[in-house]
């Protein structure tokens, strides 16, 4: 498992980053079939696909998304 500390985002780009790696960890371990990310000029939309709720999520929504699948999965 790959352990994401908090302290490694300090500003809406890094978020984004640490948001992508969640995502690409939770792939990885099975935990979802995919992610979408839609890039603006100023921020990041994610889209879990087949999930019942498919709104848009930010970055920090996609972020606490991922973690807890992560976190749970241990």
């Amino acid at each position: 498992m790959t352990y994401i500390p908090a302290h490694e985002f300090h500003d809406e780009y890094s978020l984004a980053e640490t948001a992508d790696k969640l995502g690409k960890e939770a792939v990885k371990l099975h935990l979802i079939p995919s992610f979408v990310v839609r890039y603006f000029p100023d921020s990041r939309q994610y889209y879990i696909p087949n999930e019942t709720n498919s709104e848009p999520l930010t970055p920090e929504e996609a972020y606490m998304r991922f973690k807890r699948l992560v976190e749970e999965s241990d």
